[in-house]
């Protein structure tokens, strides 16, 4: 006992002296307006135009014949599942489905069901869905409120084909419907990819703003996962006076304190989570060790993407491989257990390969890694963004089997207006793919907090704290 004594004190010493001996961070930096495209894309038209998925034919031919004449895969071990990775025994199932049964002609008209814009900013052609609500006449004078949803990788739009009708359909219980704009981020599927290096969230942020303001929406909500949720956030942070709120399925906070308050948690739980969801959280070894089993993708991404970008690329085989993989570990960590990976589970076939018709039918693999190294380097943590709080209103979906988990007590030293905390009853990291009624659910009541807090306040915009803004430069 003595010794748990001894070392609480001393972490709490060395924690306190670091983080006293911390600069605090209060300058929000004020991003500049970057041109990322090809020199050719110079005055650009700020056209916005219609965009409809329309894959050639000699793209989906190529397509069959590699799958047609796919070399032998080589058979997992006995009984691991897909410990070792994707079990190559059901992945030939997948395999044999997209090439004899799969039908793009009929998925792309899926796809392709909402309508689709293309806008270049900063030098880039940013693709995105624009769903308006169908509003009855009896309920003329319902408010629409613009929603900017975010996916992340491994996935893409497609994520979203689910909850968009959820989110653009009235409800009998709110006087508000959204207004929804989904954008590929840039260089994921129809996005233009970034020709030079340093566009990493906080950049892509920008984009994102510029886009809402082209669509002529000054205020707007913002939601997101994965990346998604990193961008959204950050949009939060560096436009405050831009965002009515901030909603996030994943909700993570990068900065050294929590660091120091979950080590210190290991002794005296109680400081850091709640008793019901201490699991959640610890044993501290074991979810680092699962951490550090799962995330070896993160660390090539993060230091040599165009290797793993080209090896992947190459064939729809590894493409399909490495991103289900993905798909089965993240939506429930128990399915990597399985010999089929749970991925019926949540997704039909048809969904999954949607989603990896994005990569394939616009060679986007590559530049969609890209983020991990524009996110993981040195430049980014000078920034010292991961230290900035938020003060909008924000709020956090909290998915059971979502990848990583912050309690709310450390969620909120970054997230100082937080307004909402909900643990959903099921789901993972692809919440919107997985469980669209559930998060749909989650953003309404998020956002009726929101309202309810302007209504309290005479229809003025909740006071944000003032802070103080540095010249532009380049993060």
């Amino acid at each position: 006992m003595m010794w748990k004594t001894t070392t609480v004190i001393l972490i709490v010493t060395i924690g306190t002296t670091f983080l006293f001996r911390s600069n605090p961070v209060t300058e929000i930096p004020n991003l500049p307006e970057t041109f990322w495209g090809p020199e050719k894309n110079k005055g650009a038209s700020k056209e916005i135009r219609p965009f409809v998925i329309n894959v050639s034919k000699s793209v989906i031919d190529d397509l069959n014949e590699r799958l047609a004449k796919r070399r032998e895969l080589v058979e997992p071990l006995e009984d691991v599942a897909w410990t070792y990775g994707i079990s190559t025994t059901y992945l030939k199932n997948i395999l044999e489905y997209w090439y004899t049964k799969y039908n793009w002609t009929e998925r792309q008209a899926l796809l392709n069901k909402y309508p689709q814009y293309v806008t270049n900013i900063q030098g880039l052609d940013i693709h995105f869905y624009h769903v308006k609500p169908h509003i009855p006449p009896e309920r003329k004078n319902i408010k629409v409120l613009p929603l900017l949803i975010l996916h992340g990788w491994p996935g893409s739009v497609v994520e979203f084909q689910k909850i968009l009708p959820i989110l653009t359909t009235p409800r009998p219980d709110k006087d508000f419907v959204f207004e929804v704009i989904a954008p590929s981020l840039p260089g994921y599927g129809f996005s233009q990819a970034a020709v030079r290096p340093g566009m990493g969230p906080a950049q892509i942020s920008v984009i994102f703003k510029n886009l809402m303001l082209r669509l002529g929406f000054n205020k707007f909500y913002v939601q997101g996962g994965d990346w998604g949720s990193v961008i959204a956030r950050n949009i939060a942070i560096f436009f405050p006076d831009n965002v009515l709120g901030g909603h996030l399925n994943m909700c993570v906070v990068m900065s050294k304190s929590n660091f120091f308050w979950k080590l210190l948690g290991v002794f005296i739980p109680s400081l850091v989570v709640e008793s019901e969801h201490y699991s959640r959280m610890y044993p501290l070894e074991s979810h680092l060790s699962f951490l550090i089993e799962e995330s070896g993708y993160f660390h090539i991404q993060a230091t040599k993407p165009d290797t793993i970008g080209t090896a992947v690329a190459a064939s729809p085989v590894g493409l399909a491989g490495y991103i289900l993989e993905k798909f089965s570990t993240a939506t429930n960590s128990e399915y990597r257990l399985r010999a089929d990976g749970g991925l019926l589970e949540k997704f039909t076939l048809d969904e999954l390969l949607d989603n990896i018709m994005f990569y394939w039918v616009t060679n986007s693999f590559t530049t969609s890694v890209r983020i991990y190294a524009e996110q993981v380097n040195k430049a980014h943590y000078a920034s010292k963004i991961e230290e900035l709080q938020v003060h909008v209103p924000m709020g956090c979906a909290i998915f059971p089997h979502e990848i990583f988990y912050d309690s709310e007590s450390l969620v909120r030293q970054r997230y100082i207006n937080l307004i909402h905390f909900n643990h959903l009853p099921r789901g993972g990291h692809f919440a919107a793919l997985e469980e669209p009624a559930l998060l749909a659910d989650d953003v309404f009541e998020f956002v009726s907090k929101t309202q309810d807090n302007k209504k309290k306040t005479n229809n003025k915009d909740v006071p944000k704290t003032e802070k103080k803004r540095k010249e532009p430069t380049k993060i």
